[in-house]
């Protein structure tokens, strides 16, 4: 990791200057940049390093294909802070930019132009725009893109076809061999018959369209979409929307490894680093989706007895419900990825949720029972419930608000909180939901509270 006083000498105004060329509003604004590895770019340290701010909100994206994507992000999301902080405050602003990926029939509420993307029922086919964003999430693999696109666009009635595009997805995603896992700890997406996949990911695309969110309350039409049998033979050509689904599933897989490293080496030993340079510096962390185990696997990185991250918010975290617990309720051996480590923060860590987020509370628990639940691949569960569609579980004492409550009363000071953000995280169509519906004051102002940022 690069030195960042070096990054104090060098770049007093650094922050302003990147603001400009970003279109960020507010300021002073940089960002900090990291690759897959985690590893950070030596020149996104400094602007940081020489704000001239008591606080900084630093915001990790989640799926994003391009760095323009995530500054618009941060941009329309950051607009509320300068009238909501108190003149106590001079809050500097910190974009954290890492290699992940956003289909492009994943719409962001306010951002796209309408016919931007594909809208739902246009066919499995991939735009142009998710093809390229393919290319620079997995470089160096035209030929086997190639060949997933163009399958994707014939949709051949035949076993064969099937099994060749999970040969490829599995190729893609890296699962064959993975950082030494053995087959057990590969993902039963990734090795389970790749019909059943296939029909089980188009049945929760009809799940996810239900007016209610149910199969059942579906149109009729959609009858086609895998409920019937599947005959090794005649698989049915409406099971390519489930192939989609899991090529899609493949990119969340790698988003969420490397949000995990980015995170851990990355992230949080950048912050600790800048601590020990400005004691008195405080840290607010923010993360939307995947951006949210980003901000929280930062924790890792930073040491038990530090106090600098005054606040932890997540929006919509694409991570396990039972992360922070300390003993998960099915299995009293083990704790959650994070057990315990909401006590690195030096105030609360508030988890938004909402039930519009079909992303979350439909394809989430899926492809999570997927990694390794042989009882079979439709059926609730929740063991396998996201943080963004529930809340915090299995951590005691962790109180559960609704957004009115906590924005008029408050957020505890200190410890797990969830805050059921439905009222204003609503927006969003198939197959996605609410997920990425996060650009609201209402939200800036949680931010703000939990921070004790506030007038």
């Amino acid at each position: 990791m690069a030195d960042i006083g070096d990054g104090i000498r060098d770049g007093e105004v650094a922050g302003e200057r990147t603001a400009a060329q970003a279109g960020i509003a507010v300021g002073p604004y940089a960002e900090l940049t990291f690759d897959s590895e985690g590893d950070a770019d030596p020149a996104t340290l400094s602007a940081v390093a020489g704000m001239d701010a008591t606080d900084l909100l630093v915001f990790a994206h989640g799926w994003n294909s391009d760095r323009s994507t995530a500054t618009r992000l941060y941009d329309r999301f950051f607009t509320p802070f300068p009238g909501l902080v108190g003149p106590q405050v001079r809050l500097g602003y910190v974009g954290v930019v890492w290699p992940s990926i956003r289909f492009s029939d994943e719409p962001i509420p306010d951002f796209d132009e309408p016919g931007a993307h594909m809208e739902p029922g246009s066919g499995p086919e991939l735009d142009p725009g998710t093809r390229r964003a393919l290319g620079d999430f997995w470089p160096g693999r035209r030929t086997e893109l190639d060949r997933v696109a163009e399958l994707l666009a014939r949709c051949p009635e035949s076993q064969a076809a099937f099994i060749e595009f999970g040969a490829l997805v599995r190729e893609l995603a890296g699962v064959d061999a993975v950082d030494g896992d053995s087959p057990a700890a590969v993902p039963l997406i990734f090795t389970a018959d790749v019909l059943e996949v296939c029909r089980a990911l188009t049945l929760g695309l009809a799940e996810a369209s239900a007016p209610q969110g149910g199969v059942g309350a579906a149109d009729p039409a959609a009858g086609d979409t895998g409920a019937r049998e599947v005959s090794p033979g005649d698989p049915p050509r409406a099971l390519w929307s489930g192939a989609k689904e899991l090529l899609r599933q493949a990119t969340y897989y790698q988003m969420k490894k490397r949000a995990g490293v980015v995170g851990e080496r990355g992230l949080g030993p950048v912050l600790t680093a800048l601590a020990r340079l400005r004691p008195g510096l405080r840290v607010h962390l923010v993360g939307h989706s995947f951006g949210a185990r980003v901000a929280s696997f930062a924790l890792r990185g930073v040491p038990d007895d530090a106090r600098f991250v005054r606040s932890l918010t997540l929006l919509q975290g694409a991570f396990s419900h039972y992360a922070f617990s300390d003993r998960l309720p099915h299995d009293h051996d083990r704790g959650g990825a994070l057990g315990g480590l909401q006590r690195r923060v030096d105030g609360p860590v508030v988890a938004c949720h909402s039930r519009h987020d079909t992303s979350l509370g439909v394809f989430y628990p899926l492809a999570s029972r997927m990694a390794g639940d042989s009882a079979g691949l439709l059926g609730f569960d929740e063991r396998w419930g996201a943080l963004g569609h529930d809340g915090v579980q299995a951590v005691p004492g962790a109180p559960r608000l609704t957004l009115d409550a906590a924005l008029r009363e408050g957020v505890p000071g200190a410890g797990c909180v969830s805050v059921d953000a439905a009222s204003v995280v609503r927006r969003g169509g198939v197959p996605s939901g609410a997920h990425s519906d996060i650009c609201h004051e209402e939200l800036a102002r949680l931010v703000v509270s939990a921070g004790r940022m506030g007038r």
